[in-house]
């Protein structure tokens, strides 16, 4: 590593901008202040990663603090961050795992007789996951940071000062360190409310460790892991009850996709979806299994409990107090360019709570990396920022949902298409599509696309280009479709189901 003398001298964001605009001088050379560090990232986690991988490869002295390097309790989410260890990934191969009954109960209609899936082994399966997290700690570690020449730390870390930091290791070993910038990066936690025998729920996090595949399991909440996590169990066979106490889940997407995936799973799935429906108290049993009382004082008998009922920011350990830095309800508040309120102090990632996504963390952290140490001046963009709920059938998304564009452009044109999709109108499966576009009727341009279909993930990455781009529904329309595929639905949709007018609907 170069010493610190060889760096270029650095400068928080608003010196950066005073810069380029020929107001100021640069913020003071490295010289002046002996920090141990440029830049200092606590958490190593996607955004953590990438900003202190960006940061380095401009120049910066960098080190990262993570309190494991390889997953597993107690820490969960170990080097790679929730998405790794205990999140995206593992979720989506448990995903791929889940959807092969289906695949093969709709062979026959293709002709092959007495397909079976046979019977899933949870341990089999658990022990290839954990074989393949280990080979990603082991890349994030050792190629990713590694290679570009970050100092990494199998510690956590706490404020003593804005520039301050007490380094904890695993052996009981304390050191402070200094740095010029500071980036939080810590990620989130799942939340479990305060009722009776809690204690016996599991979360996302543990679901990935369990020795054994619970037989009864109830899920509690209506976000998309609850969702997801719900048609996973189902489909590698266990007996899913999923309680959420709102009306309709998936709250925040459009009421379409989340009515139709309602529909999909009612006709489809084995899960007894229970709304208005919350847990009060949680009893274990001389067998070992639970008993589940709601508070309408009905009682499900189960295997394992488990809640996704939301997260919170990581932060009760890091003594923010001791740098200044503000937080609200557990999160950190920041500005466009993940600035918290002390000048040299920055947060991105799900801490922030704003969008809770992974892409959104590693562009958070290279756009900061980039104006820090890159001579840019880079804020992150969160508007039109595709997603996916990896239900079955997934949904995907980008841009606003019916009820946000009726409100912010009042003037809106509304598409929408629901069909049988050829894969599974061939075998005469009763599994349906639904597209929905919805146009800004002054402009013309696309301002959301939602698709529930097979593959919905894959498809809409695509659109979403289009989509941040400000493509026109006259643009979308004279591009030439695919056939056959579902997808050409998004191009061939030429009559309005509806229009809003004012805010207002007209039918």
């Amino acid at each position: 590593t170069a010493p610190a003398s060889a760096f270029t001298a650095h400068q928080p964001r608003q010196a950066f901008l005073r810069a380029i605009s020929g107001t100021s001088a640069l913020r003071a050379a490295p010289g002046e202040h002996d920090y141990d560090y440029d830049f200092l990232v606590i958490g190593g986690g996607s955004g953590g990663v990438r900003a202190s991988r960006i940061a380095s490869g401009h120049g910066a002295k960098v080190a990262l603090l993570e309190g494991q390097l390889k997953h597993g309790a107690p820490g969960y989410s170990a080097i790679g961050g929730t998405c790794v260890n205990v999140g995206c990934v593992p979720k989506k191969l448990m995903v791929f795992a889940s959807r092969y009954p289906g695949e093969i109960a709709e062979a026959e209609g293709y002709g092959w007789s007495g397909a079976s899936p046979g019977a899933f082994n949870w341990k089999t399966f658990m022990e290839y996951k954990d074989t393949e997290i280990t080979r990603l700690n082991n890349i994030y570690a050792n190629n990713v940071l590694g290679s570009a020449g970050v100092e990494i730390h199998e510690a956590v870390g706490k404020f003593l000062g804005p520039h301050e930091v007490e380094v904890s290791y695993a052996n009981g070993e304390t050191k402070k360190v200094t740095s010029d910038n500071i980036l939080i990066a810590v990620g989130g936690w799942p939340f479990k409310p305060d009722i009776p025998g809690i204690e016996h729920a599991i979360t996302s996090n543990e679901i990935f460790y369990l020795e054994e595949q619970p037989k009864r399991i109830v899920i509690v909440g209506g976000g998309f892991i609850a969702v997801e996590f719900a048609a996973i169990m189902d489909g590698l066979g266990s007996d899913v009850t999923l309680m959420y106490r709102g009306d309709m889940f998936l709250r925040g997407f459009d009421m379409d996709m989340r009515t139709h995936l309602h529909e999909e799973m009612e006709r489809n799935s084995g899960v007894d979806i229970q709304f208005n429906t919350d847990p009060k108290d949680i009893q274990k049993n001389s067998d070992g299994s639970y008993t589940v009382t709601t508070r309408d004082g009905k009682t499900v008998e189960c295997d394992a409990i488990m809640y996704a009922t939301g997260r919170k920011g990581k932060v009760d350990k890091l003594n923010l107090e001791a740098a200044g830095v503000k937080s609200e309800n557990s999160f950190i508040e920041v500005d466009e360019y993940s600035q918290t309120n002390v000048e040299n102090v920055y947060a991105v990632g799900d801490v922030t709570d704003r969008i809770a996504l992974t892409p959104v963390a590693l562009m958070e952290g290279n756009s900061l990396a980039d104006t820090l140490y890159g001579g840019m001046d880079r804020k992150c963009d969160h508007e039109f920022v595709a997603s996916t709920v990896f239900s079955t059938p997934e949904i995907g998304t980008v841009g606003y949902t019916e009820e946000e564009a009726a409100e912010k452009f009042k003037d809106i044109t509304v598409y929408k298409s629901k069909f049988r999709a050829m894969k599974h109108s061939f075998p005469k499966s009763e599994t349906y599509t639904l597209f929905k576009i919805i146009v800004d009727t002054k402009t013309d341009k696309v301002i959301g696309v939602h698709a529930a279909t097979d593959g919905a993930g894959e498809m809409i990455q695509g659109v979403a280009i289009a989509v941040k781009m400000g493509a026109t529904k006259k643009e979308f329309d004279a591009t030439i479709g695919i056939h056959p595929t579902s997808a050409e639905e998004l191009v061939t949709m030429r009559s309005p189901a509806y229009k809003y007018e004012n805010g207002i609907k007209q039918e």
